[in-house]
């Protein structure tokens, strides 16, 4: 099953949330829902196909937990679909910052070198 059509599913997504705050067991599931068991289990497989749960048998029971690696291709049409953020105030605020110190910076480093040469100093008092 598709990623997208099994949780086009209301009772499909709820079993989601549960799973994501941890492991559970179908009779715990179904106790939160107004469906049955079976039910519950039907859905659980076609999340299972899906690749969003995964089960492990412990005993008698199967549990169920949720498998974040299947919701990468959602994850990957919301990113695809969000705008870029847009650049803020104090980004370009601290941008012209640093371009002014480094104008300083520039500028002083010249200074300096006009100064130190023994050559360049003799010129200009000459």
């Amino acid at each position: 099953m598709d990623v997208f059509a099994a949780l086009a599913d209301p009772v499909r997504r709820e079993l989601l949330r549960q799973l994501a705050a941890g492991p559970a067991r179908v009779v715990d599931m179904a106790s939160a829902h107004p469906i049955s068991r079976p039910a519950i289990s039907k859905h659980l497989r076609a999340l299972g196909s899906a690749g969003l749960v995964d089960a492990d048998d412990v005993g008698r029971e199967r549990h169920y937990r949720l498998a974040r690696a299947g919701l990468a291709p959602v994850s990957a049409l919301l990113a695809e679909l969000a705008p870029a953020p847009p650049i803020g105030e104090r980004v370009l605020d601290g941008l012209e910052l640093e371009v002014r110190r480094a104008g300083r910076d520039r500028q002083a480093g010249e200074r300096a070198r006009h100064t130190d040469d023994p050559a360049r100093t003799i010129e200009e008092t000459a």
